[in-house]
């Protein structure tokens, strides 16, 4: 009985001293590599790609009559005729070029849009209809934005037909590169066409001469 016994406790010993043995040899074989993983790194809320063209291309092209559609959304709270109410907003006649937070006497505006100071510049405007809030943080103003560049510039290029003529930002050189790199990549073409073109006009010449003797 003593030997089965002693047998037993041998049996459970040994499993024991392999399971340990197993687990340090798996520790060391298997030791994670710290910083290996996936990392996700998520865009800023409120960020813009930059990329596609720029507000003064998108401007350039803008449709008043397609601003005037997504001016819609803004009419529960804003009128844009002239002599038109405040409502929740202000009335947005003539806004374009006007100072920020001052524009329609009587309004109540929010200390965080009447403080930020400057004027409704193109800039200044698309910043402000892209988010409100990341524009003038603590604003009164709920409307979420419109994260549509050609929305935006549509829109105002409607709010500048009503009662504003700010004029548009210039496309400058920079943004027309790639018509301009296109040029330059033609008349490289042309003149490699004409230096290859000169040894096979030359070598005809000769042999025309000596045709003629």
């Amino acid at each position: 009985m003593n030997d089965q016994m002693n047998t037993i406790f041998g049996w459970v010993l040994a499993s024991l001293g392999i399971a340990l043995g197993g687990s340090i040899i798996a520790g060391k074989v298997f030791t994670p590599i710290e910083g290996v993983g996936y990392v996700i790194v998520a865009e800023e809320e409120g960020a813009v790609a930059d990329s596609g063209p720029s507000l003064a291309e998108l401007l350039a092209v803008a449709d008043p009559a397609a601003g005037e559609q997504v001016f819609a959304r803004c009419s529960t709270c804003h009128t844009v005729e002239q002599g038109g109410a405040n409502g929740i907003g202000p009335n947005l006649y003539g806004i374009m070029g006007l100072p920020i937070g001052n524009h329609a006497p009587g309004f109540g505006y929010s200390a965080a849009l009447s403080g930020h100071g400057g004027n409704w510049t193109w800039e200044n405007m698309d910043a402000w209809l892209t988010s409100p809030r990341g524009f003038a943080d603590g604003t009164s103003m709920s409307f979420a934005g419109l994260g549509n560049p050609e929305d935006r510039a549509n829109l105002m290029a409607y709010l500048n037909s009503m009662g504003s003529n700010l004029p548009l930002p210039e496309v400058t050189a920079a943004e027309a590169a790639p018509e301009g790199e296109d040029a330059v990549t033609e008349g490289e073409g042309a003149e490699a066409g004409a230096d290859e073109a000169a040894p096979a006009a030359a070598e005809a010449e000769v042999e025309a001469a000596a045709t003629a003797e």
